[in-house]
């Protein structure tokens, strides 16, 4: 069985991590701070902290933000579910967004309204390496709400809000030749809200065994998170041995991106030829999307894909698995929660899938996929 996710650790990673282990420098210390640092090249950025896990890294920028017990955060509906449990465990109150069914992000408009209602943060995450086009984006930055954005998936996707908005479709995003029209203008994710999330869970883009890297975009935001982080306790920093796996990840980055990104233009372009009801999400206009597997949104029932690729030998998975509406919907929460879950957040929780994409998977499993996906039910 082709799994759908599978880890991308080469003998860098692990030689890395050995080293720690036998220079007995496993809890926080140099590789911390070698990985802080290249976070902080890496985006532009004016400070960083590597923290043991995403949630302790949201508890970290709120409290910079300075926010009243009880301010509205708003959380996506295909967000991870802990976006909803952590802001609600930290006394703030979780405002649930719906999602453009194109792309399966929060929509400007959605955002606005619940700014005219109170709401002090958006906690914004990019599915998929997926940023919204610049005409959206454009128009949530200009709301005057704080945006802590959740880079987990698109580290080193990037887009140009002083871009004309061009319609693009997913059949044409991305592509293994990004890097020759990245525009000098380009912001990289991570670099357009206050502050910025990158979780280094097991299946993350960049993962260190868990973890998660807060980044203070601007110096103003970076003093204050410098002077609360201070006296942070031990028990909350990165330990080296994680951070050592994280660094070397980020370090191959381009190389893995660009396995996967050859990997998703084979898939989309056996995906397209197919006559089929089944669709891909659209990707906007950035100038480079980060690959994070491959979803697909079906027009019928899982089940019955899910059935056909175990007969091919392919596990896929439900792309939003995990996700607030997973944990709002979920039997023990359906009573209280069900009825926040939005109407297309819903339709996308239910519908779409996630096939293999990794840059371990090997060629001959790649062939059965892609016929796979030209022969979807």
């Amino acid at each position: 069985m082709i799994s759908t996710f599978s880890s991308t650790i080469r003998r860098k990673e692990m030689d890395a991590v050995l080293t720690c282990l036998v220079d007995e420098k496993i809890g926080p210390g140099e590789m911390n701070a070698k990985l802080t640092q290249y976070v902080k090249e890496f985006l532009g950025a004016a400070g960083v902290v590597a923290f043991r896990n995403p949630a302790i890294a949201l508890s970290y920028s709120l409290r910079a933000l300075n926010l009243e017990k009880g301010s509205k955060v708003l959380v996506s509906a295909l967000a991870p579910s802990w976006h909803f449990s952590a802001v609600k465990s930290l006394g703030f109150e979780p405002v649930v967004l719906d999602v453009d069914e194109e792309n399966g992000l929060v929509t400007a408009e959605n955002v606005q309204k619940a700014v005219s209602e109170g709401a002090s943060v958006l906690l914004l995450h990019e599915s998929f390496g997926i940023l919204p086009s610049s005409d959206e984006f454009s128009k949530i930055l200009s709301l005057g709400i704080f945006i802590i954005e959740d880079i987990s998936h698109s580290i080193g996707s990037s887009i140009d809000l002083t871009a004309a908005s061009v319609a693009v479709s997913a059949d044409s995003e991305p592509s293994s030749d990004d890097e020759s029209t990245s525009s000098s203008s380009a912001k990289k994710a991570g670099t357009f809200g206050v502050f910025s999330i990158l979780g280094l869970e097991e299946n993350d883009t960049i993962t260190g065994g868990g973890g998660a890297v807060l980044v203070a975009v601007n110096k103003r935001e970076w003093a204050v998170l410098k002077n609360i982080t201070e006296s942070a306790r031990k028990i909350e920093i990165l330990p080296d041995i994680n951070s050592a796996l994280a660094f070397v990840q980020l370090k191959e980055f381009s190389r893995n991106e660009a396995v996967r990104k050859s990997l998703f233009d084979l898939y989309r372009k056996s995906f397209s030829r197919a006559t089929q009801k089944n669709r891909m999400l659209a990707r906007g206009d950035g100038e480079k999307s980060t690959v994070w597997s491959f979803p697909v949104v079906l027009s019928g029932d899982f089940n019955d894909v899910n059935q056909y690729a175990k007969r091919k030998e392919i596990e896929i998975r439900k792309a939003y698995a995990d996700s607030v509406a997973d944990f709002l919907l979920s039997d023990e929460n359906a009573d209280e929660y069900a009825a926040l879950v939005p109407i297309h957040a819903k339709s996308l929780f239910l519908r779409t899938v996630l096939f293999p994409l990794y840059p371990r998977i090997n060629s001959e499993n790649v062939t059965k996929i892609t016929k796979v996906l030209a022969t979807l039910p």
